[in-house]
């Protein structure tokens, strides 16, 4: 069976990760995803009935086609936590880079960002500016000085959303805002699958003095429900060694930084 991984054998978690890839552009048929990783159809099936269960794809006749993002097909936080898990433990370390002790740091909800936060305790004398409840969770032991803004409980990513956190947010003096998000392209920048959710972004985004991005690559070029602002506020994106060359000139034209997993470390 040729493959274009037939070099050596694929583990669970490497096969799930290329699944997911795969139906990025769409349906695929169970013949199309075992062809690419080189293993038999009853391995595919199985992997896919692993991913259906963490409603990461859903099962067609023959195949199967990609959870669509936005609205009520939104995964939960702790489903999202577990897609491209490693990728974001990565990112998280390399966007710790950017963060220095005695720093005033804002931090977003999403899997990524808190994978961040866990991170912190390598940094003193922080203030931590938070919308996240379980990032709060995660630094409320620590020495760190902790602000949580207010705001309406959104239960699916567990963060303080809507016009209620603009008080809170205007009263504040933002050094590095780090970001995640569920969808990026060129032309709108974040997206997220809640206006209310994108607005709170975007009001992080004109009180900071830098905004890093935190996302892996299959979030890149892929847009969701409502914008947050113009692609113009991100100063910065850390992702994946995934990511293309092309997708990095042009954001280099845009002005934004692209920081990747694989890099070696440099302060923006």
């Amino acid at each position: 069976m040729s493959s274009e991984f037939a070099s050596r054998k694929l583990l669970s978690p490497e096969r799930e990760k290329l699944i997911i890839d795969s139906l990025a552009g769409g349906i695929r048929t169970i013949a199309e995803l075992s062809a690419r990783l080189g293993v038999s159809e009853a391995t595919v099936r199985r992997d896919l009935q692993s991913l259906e269960e963490r409603r990461l794809v859903r099962r067609v006749h023959g195949g199967a086609e990609p959870v669509r993002r936005g609205g009520a097909g939104e995964l939960l936080f702790n489903e999202k936590a577990s897609l491209h898990a490693a990728e974001k433990e990565l990112i998280a370390e390399r966007a710790l880079d950017f963060i220095q002790d005695n720093d005033a740091i804002f931090l977003d909800g999403g899997s990524t960002v808190l994978a961040l936060a866990r991170k912190l305790k390598q940094r003193k004398n922080l203030t931590v500016v938070t919308n996240s409840l379980m990032a709060a969770s995660e630094l409320m032991e620590t020495h760190h000085r902790l602000i949580l803004l207010g705001g309406e409980f959104r239960a699916r990513s567990r963060t303080l959303v809507g016009p209620l956190t603009s008080r809170v947010l205007e009263s504040l003096a933002i050094h590095t805002a780090f970001l995640g998000t569920m969808g990026f392209t060129i032309e709108n920048g974040i997206s997220t699958s809640d206006p209310n959710e994108a607005y709170t972004k975007e009001l992080v985004m004109k009180r900071a003095e830098q905004v890093i991005l935190l996302a892996d690559s299959s979030k890149l070029g892929t847009p969701s429900l409502a914008t947050s602002g113009s692609i113009e506020d991100i100063d910065a994106l850390v992702t994946d060694n995934d990511v293309s060359d092309e997708f990095i000139a042009k954001l280099a034209k845009k002005h934004i930084d692209v920081f990747r997993t694989g890099d070696k470390p440099e302060k923006i």
